[in-house]
């Protein structure tokens, strides 16, 4: 009974969304039309009903029940409960019903929430999210059902892909999806303004906080899915350039774009079109990432769920949404009039300099990731990674570093060079000493000691619009700038130097062997076999110690799962302030010996210490600006006027 309602749920809720977009569509065409008021409330129970919808589907995940077919392809009775759980979006249908959850909850939240745009512009918005909802509606009641029963109950399931057996890959998908997701939501502002052509500051103030909170969002889940590739694929990297890595950080790299583009258009009433575009090629980014994922049309080592039918669909609906949106963009841009003007040496100068790097950088991306699609379309196979990847990104990535540090020092409008050489005379000095240091470590390749000096001098200029202000009476989006800048400086700081310092060993060790690897020592204790509730292993047991310091136990395991078969490699992680041990297990040679292979990586983890500072930046600014925004608003009342002067991150 439970799978019929949230069958039913779900197809109410296409129905209300095809009110949505009828109600929306009308309102927007003749402002006063009676039953334009249906929008909102349609818009609020549609995501009611979704909610009932996911809820009903977790739950015959919770009690494993094998009528619903995909619970019988995607789990099994003895799984922990948090991985059956999991399991409801470890799956095609799943991850499609989450999709259009949050979809529903984001768009129900904005007409529940949203009173300062002009009606008129209100209802096209709502029209906009309701026509990109229904071709997912579509999807899934058409193409995807997720409640479909089976004639025949199967004993047992099939159980879930072992790799999502994980507590990271538990939070990893929804945090991406409400990421993606949000950005719908910047899309269809973006499609509301356009159409009713009310581009302006008021519009960006709307729109900046959602796109804010899908962005912190995207940071947490690439963050997350970053360390859990590192820790659970057993290979050392927390960076591939895999297809779907890259299929989350293109989204990524928009709504950054993006979200200092809003900033500007609020604070100072320029790049209107711009900042419209950007919009629908975020979301552009976020259809092209599902479709990559879902497809099936590249390979990857976690591109789970793929199918290439389904995939087609996908590929429709990205056609029609940004097509579609690309014909409106081409037809109405040029009736907007064009935003105030500014120097190039201004505030809004370095931000348009940091969106042409972060765009450049995306269609490196964007490239990479299709070229050997490209090709493979002409019977040659090609592979694309780190070789590509790493020097063409640097090319646009270490000069927007460089204007990471001046932007924020700058002034609205115009400035002038030379009221900038005493701030940042410290961070010359500060870069310049690293770079000295640094070139004594002969055998430092140049994009990696690059890195570094970079890294440490956006770290000291993060803090330099600080200078001067009283910091209780400094404004949370100025915190949440200065955090979030610092956060890039510590990521790039622990990517650089784990490039540039990491030492690995690969090593045949019998019991009682000893090992090393760069400060770390230690030996093989004993080797022992393991059975967990749907799994069994052999686990190594070691002890090693840091510059002969105290010994710490380390215990590897090499991990077999029944159901399905699959061998995993569950890794062992010593963490010291500097630094990580790695240490992964292999098989048992013939002459008895097993397979270690040891990493020490150099303050590795500061790459993700960076992204949630970079998240808890992108937090207090979104808290900031809500509160201000909370402040501004006054009842019946719309504020069509530019913000007043004030720092947006750079």
């Amino acid at each position: 009974m439970i799978p019929e309602i949230g069958l039913a749920a779900l197809w109410l809720a296409a129905a209300l969304a095809l009110l949505q977009l009828v109600a929306g569509f009308a309102g927007a065409r003749m402002e006063g039309v009676a039953f334009a008021a249906l929008a909102r409330p349609a818009a609020a129970v549609q995501g009611v009903l979704c909610l009932i919808a996911f809820a009903s589907l977790v739950y015959v995940f919770a009690i494993t029940d094998l009528s619903v077919k995909l619970v019988a392809t995607n789990s099994h009775s003895m799984k922990p409960l948090i991985f059956k759980l999991s399991g409801t979006w470890g799956n095609h249908e799943g991850s499609m019903l989450l999709w259009i959850t949050v979809m529903a909850i984001a768009g129900g939240a904005i007409a529940l929430i949203e009173r300062r745009l002009p009606e008129r512009t209100m209802m096209a918005t709502l029209a906009a999210q309701a026509f990109v909802g229904l071709g997912f509606y579509a999807f899934l009641l058409l193409s995807s059902n997720p409640f479909e029963r089976l004639v025949e109950i199967p004993p047992e399931g099939n159980g879930l892909n072992p790799l999502l057996q994980d507590i990271g890959l538990a939070f990893h998908p929804p945090t991406l999806y409400i990421g993606y997701v949000g950005l719908s939501v910047a899309f269809s502002f973006a499609l509301g303004a356009l159409l009713t052509r009310q581009v302006n500051p008021n519009f960006a103030r709307v729109m900046r906080p959602w796109v804010l909170a899908a962005w912190i969002f995207l940071t947490v889940g690439i963050t997350a899915g970053s360390y859990w590739a590192y820790y659970e694929l057993g290979w050392g990297g927390w960076w591939f350039w895999d297809p779907v890595e890259n299929a989350s950080l293109m989204p990524w790299l928009a709504a950054t774009a993006l979200l200092h583009s809003a900033s500007v258009l609020a604070a100072r009433d320029a790049l209107r079109t711009w900042t419209i575009m950007l919009g629908v090629i975020a979301f552009s980014m976020s259809m092209v990432g599902t479709f990559l994922v879902r497809s099936g049309i590249l390979t990857s080592v976690h591109a789970f769920a793929v199918d290439p039918e389904r995939g087609s669909f996908i590929l429709a609906l990205l056609v029609l949404y940004i097509g579609g949106a690309l014909v409106a963009f081409a037809l109405r841009a040029n009736t907007i009039a064009e935003g105030e003007r500014f120097s190039v040496l201004s505030r809004e100068g370095a931000l348009v300099i940091n969106n042409v790097a972060l765009s450049a950088i995306l269609g490196i991306v964007l490239l990479g990731t299709l070229y050997p699609l490209l090709t493979e379309a002409f019977d040659v196979r090609v592979s694309v990674g780190p070789p590509y990847f790493n020097p063409v990104g640097a090319v646009f990535f270490l000069p927007m570093l460089l204007v990471l540090m001046v932007g924020p020092l700058l002034r609205w409008r115009s400035d002038e060079s030379g009221r900038l050489v005493k701030p940042l005379a410290l961070v010359v000095a500060v870069m310049l000493t690293v770079l000295i240091r640094a070139l004594f470590y002969d055998d430092i390749p140049i994009l990696p000691l690059l890195g570094l000096v970079a890294a440490f001098g956006v770290g000291v200029a993060s803090f330099l619009p600080l200078l001067g202000r009283s910091l209780r009476r400094t404004p949370l989006a100025v915190w949440g700038m200065c955090v979030a800048h610092f956060g890039v400086a510590v990521a790039v700081f622990g990517m650089a130097a784990d490039s540039a310092f990491q030492q690995e060993r690969l090593v045949a060790a019998a019991v009682g062997d000893a090992v090393e690897v760069g400060p770390w020592t230690g030996r093989l204790d004993s080797v022992n076999a393991l059975a967990g509730q749907n799994w069994t292993a052999m686990q190594a047991n070691m002890h090693l110690s840091y510059e002969g310091g105290p010994e710490r136990e380390a215990h590897p395991q090499s991990r077999n799962f029944w159901t399905p078969v699959m061998e995993t490699s569950e890794v062992a992680l010593l963490t010291r302030w500097n630094g990580q041990l790695y240490v992964a297990v292999g098989n048992q040679s013939e002459d008895g010996r097993w397979q270690l292979r040891l990493w020490w990586k150099p303050f590795v983890t500061f790459i993700w210490y960076g992204g949630l500072l970079i998240a808890l930046g992108g937090a207090l600014a979104l808290v900031g600006r809500v509160v201000t925004d909370l402040r501004r608003r006054r009842p019946g009342e719309v504020d069509e006027g530019p913000d007043a002067p004030e720092v947006v991150p750079a």
